[in-house]
């Protein structure tokens, strides 16, 4: 993880490797194309007062994440490197930029100073939440995945010194004695690691985190973060009668797993519920997917990526809220004992559910922990998964859906997620569509009607929260795992989409404004 330090040197003056200064589209009418945004004065003066026309010369637009190098002049700036990132249209004299606009674009300029030692961000901090976004964006921004490289030898293909995150961040015009700024960056740190632990997991193949070596990560958090855990395995949950996490891992080799992890404060002022689909691999079982659909699976446990590290930033944050993370873990794989289309299973709720579709498994493991997270009688439930194709297809690639079971609760869940610069949207669950799920065999059927599956899906869920809880259901399965080219602080693979939603709604649980 990169280190972050507060700086009130000049950008000019500051010894690091790289200055980033922000540049934008001018939007006054006047000659110049390119406007530098406030915190470039002193490097501008290096160079005369005339980098905006230099970096137009080169080609740069101002465009939101467009990154422009150059080298430095002989005298006036001690980085050898300036890197102008692009802010989209200039703000007026009387306005900030938007935070998510400094999100990306910090973001974007230290995925472009990868191999960096350190690096001065010279972007409007003009108040501790710019100070929040920039440094929040280039940490999110400074991350690979290097687990499974080989030693750095780049002669040899192993892991390359370039392809190392930006090492340390220096925010110019922070100011480490403005109690604001230190507790802005002090959270952002928090935030942006626990987002890397999210994208680390997410990242991790399969045959290195199954359901018992993810059970295992979550011990370990939960010793050295001061948290609650209990795990169930096999025996407890078929004790129990989770037949839903049983019907799931039933056809693989690793057995699965329910994991409680908590966090509790004394002076709590309300509880939060997190759920999250943890499928270490999803083949699809006796269903099996097509191929070409297979090889990203290993994201299907994005969900329980998320509420673990939500749950472990609201610990290390000291959040005045008691928030409880369920992690449904399991493997959905094909073989002699795995669920049939057409069996029933009865769920730890009491219900039964006819298995059309082995292949729509995270229902129904979110299902049984719905059920033992409502028992908690939190005052909020909140479940994470990458649950349906259908919600890709409705909203796309970067944009996850929320349902809920109050519309008051959905709309705060929604307006969080806006804050954070988490793309998200609002979806119903028109009562119609309960219908299709009707079995002639059991309560409840797994599969409903095809169009509007994402939608049929969450009144599936619906069945199994408490009845006067209010519930939210987020269907990340776009913006999860980006298998695209990464953009601003969004990497390629894991994203840790919803993490930063999950902390913030805790920190309103603290404030006790959940609702």
């Amino acid at each position: 993880m990169s280190a972050l330090t507060l700086s009130s040197s000049s950008a000019a003056t500051l010894r690091a490797d790289a200055v980033v200064v922000g540049v934008a589209k001018n939007s006054a009418g006047k000659k110049a194309s390119l406007v530098l945004a406030p915190g470039a004065e002193a490097v501008d003066k290096a160079y005369g007062g005339k980098l905006a026309a230099t970096l137009e010369t080169l080609g740069a637009s101002g465009g939101e994440g467009e990154v422009t190098k150059l080298p430095a002049p002989a005298s006036g700036v001690k980085a050898p490197l300036v890197v102008a990132v692009g802010l989209g249209t200039a703000a007026r004299k009387d306005e900030a930029y938007d935070a998510e606009t400094l999100r990306r674009a910090a973001g974007a300029a230290a995925r472009a100073l990868a191999g960096t030692k350190k690096a001065a961000f010279a972007l409007p901090v003009v108040d501790a939440d710019a100070v929040a976004a920039v440094a929040e964006g280039a940490l999110l921004g400074a991350y690979a995945f290097t687990a499974y490289k080989g030693k750095t030898d780049g002669a040899k293909g192993g892991k390359d010194a370039k392809d190392a995150p930006l090492a340390e961040i220096a925010l110019v015009g922070a100011k480490a004695r403005d109690k604001a700024h230190k507790a802005a960056a002090d959270r952002a740190l928090v935030v942006a690691e626990e987002v890397h632990r999210a994208r680390d997991l997410i990242n991790t193949p399969a045959n290195g985190l199954d359901p018992k070596a993810f059970a295992a990560e979550a011990k370990a958090a939960a010793k050295e973060y001061g948290l609650s855990v209990e795990v169930l395995d096999e025996k407890a949950l078929a004790k129990g009668g989770y037949g839903g996490i049983l019907g799931v891992g039933g056809g693989s080799a690793q057995p699965p797993r329910l994991v409680r992890i908590g966090w509790s404060h004394p002076k709590a002022k309300q509880s939060l519920a997190l759920v999250g689909k943890g499928i270490t691999y999803d083949s699809g079982g006796i269903s099996l997917k097509p191929a070409g659909h297979n090889e990203t699976m290993k994201c299907d446990m994005s969900g329980a990526a998320a509420v673990f590290s939500a749950v472990v930033a609201a610990a290390r944050l000291g959040l005045q809220a008691n928030v409880t993370g369920w992690l449904a873990l399991a493997e959905n794989m094909p073989s002699g004992s795995a669920t049939r289309p057409g069996d029933v299973l009865t769920m730890y709720s009491g219900k039964t559910v006819e298995v059309l579709n082995t292949d729509a498994e995270g229902r129904l493991v979110l299902a049984d922990a719905l059920t033992r997270a409502g028992e908690e009688e939190p005052d909020a439930i909140v479940d994470v998964a990458t649950l349906t194709g259908a919600m890709v297809l409705a909203l796309g690639n970067r944009t996850f859906g929320i349902m809920a079971n109050d519309d008051e609760f959905r709309a705060a869940v929604h307006e969080v997620a806006e804050e954070v610069g988490e793309d998200a949207w609002p979806m119903p669950m028109p009562a119609h569509l309960r219908k299709g799920m009707d079995s002639p065999v059991a309560d409840i059927a797994n599969m409903g009607e095809r169009m509007g599956g994402g939608l049929v899906a969450g009144l599936f869920l619906k069945e199994f929260v408490p009845e006067g809880t209010p519930w939210a259901h987020l269907d990340i399965a776009g913006p999860a795992f980006n298998e695209s080219a990464p953009f601003g602080y969004t990497p390629k693979g894991g994203t840790g989409s919803a993490v930063r939603t999950l902390v913030r709604l805790a920190e309103r649980a603290a404030e006790g404004e959940l609702g």
